[in-house]
């Protein structure tokens, strides 16, 4: 692997950082395949996370769970009446058992491939790096590194856990990826709903007039449905899924659909909830039946956001680079801290390309200065 310097450093009041040691982090966390459905596997992943954490002196406290992996609270330097900062990530990856034979651990041309790499063991790896570089310069402030289990599949189990941590620190950082080489200010909240109709059957030729079709009615809500987005205000409404039916000559007696709804503002969110819950079947036989809902909120651009923001610029501008803003329609874990009013950063982790593809990579040649930026943020966080 590289050796990244750290040229700037002995100039600047910046973290050193030891690239080394970072990527050796790596390697041990994405050689542990941890795919979301294997509670075994993400647990084994988080078992070594746990034990990088108390190699650096940090405290362990697991959350267990039943269905899904168990969720790590690390703490670092800790001290009473200080809020310690929030990383926040998780080890669970969209990347089945046998993924890593297909695409192993390998540097190619600057950039490091590997399922997990940039979504997100990296950003892990970086968090731990950032610690391990502050501990040694006697900069560590209170820190809290929350890791999950299943945030690919919504984080049905560890959003209380997040929620509560977030509520009780001063700022969260989301290891996320970069937008590009951007930090993220902002993401579009999520939400989905299950649409099902029921209809009568009939034999669609000898006595279509007793049916009442279920793909006709559904066909119909589509239509109200994909009336509602408003792209020019960042809504939108995408009807992902459709089933029903059995045969052509047959009346269809059920149908469902599967909808995928983005929105910039909690505004937004409560009006198309509504709208979606308000819509009724124009076949009076015909039966609809709507679960779901937003499921991630949106994480808004508001002052303590942009606060961070022009902080972590200012920072980099130090270390030597200029750092932008972006905003994304995907939601990570750090929509649920925004939601609660805690001030948060999100795309703090590695940069690179290929998230949930097979050329997922990180940039090598981004690791140093952004590592040092995210220690250099928790270093001045007040």
């Amino acid at each position: 692997m590289t050796r990244i310097t750290n040229s700037r450093a002995a100039d600047l009041s910046i973290p050193l950082v030891d690239s080394a040691r970072l990527l050796a982090r790596v390697r041990k966390l994405v050689e542990v395949e941890s795919p979301s459905d294997d509670k075994a596997a993400v647990d084994r992943c988080m078992t070594v996370a746990a034990e990088m954490a108390t190699a650096l002196g940090g405290s362990v406290k697991i959350h267990r769970q039943k269905r899904y992996g168990n969720v790590l609270e690390l703490r670092f330097g800790h001290r009473r009446g200080v809020k310690p900062v929030l990383l926040l990530g998780h080890l669970d990856t969209v990347w089945p058992h046998g993924t890593l034979a297909k695409m192993p651990l390998r540097e190619v041309d600057g950039k490091l491939y590997g399922p997990g790499t940039l979504d997100m063991k990296v950003g892990v790896s970086m968090a731990f790096e950032a610690i391990a570089s502050l501990t040694n310069s006697r900069r560590l402030r209170p820190v809290t590194l929350l890791l999950v289990s299943e945030e690919e599949i919504g984080s049905p189990i560890s959003r209380p856990i997040t929620e509560k941590l977030a509520l009780a620190s001063s700022a969260v950082f989301v290891l996320e990826p970069a937008q590009g080489l951007a930090y993220k200010t902002a993401r579009k909240g999520v939400g989905h709903y299950d649409l099902r109709v029921e209809g009568v059957s009939a034999h669609a030729g000898v006595e279509p007039e007793k049916g009442h079709s279920a793909i006709h009615e559904m066909a119909r809500l589509i239509a109200k449905i994909t009336g509602l987005s408003d792209p020019a205000h960042g809504l939108t409404v995408n009807v992902g899924v459709i089933q029903g039916g059995t045969k052509s000559n047959v009346v269809a007696a059920e149908c469902t659909a599967e909808v995928d709804v983005r929105v910039v503002t909690m505004r937004q969110a409560a009006t198309i909830d509504r709208a979606i819950r308000a819509l009724k079947p124009a076949d009076k036989l015909c039966k609809l039946t709507i679960t779901g809902g937003i499921n991630r909120p949106p994480m808004e651009r508001k002052a303590g956001t942009i606060a961070l923001f022009k902080r972590a610029r200012k920072l980099a501008a130090e270390i030597g680079f200029a750092l932008d803003e972006a905003a994304t329609g995907g939601g990570s874990d750090g929509n649920f801290t925004a939601a609660v009013g805690v001030p948060t950063l999100d795309g703090m982790g590695a940069i690179g390309a290929g998230a949930h593809a097979n050329h997922e990579h990180i940039v090598l040649s981004h690791l140093e200065e952004r590592t040092k930026l995210l220690a250099a943020m928790i270093a001045t966080q007040p």
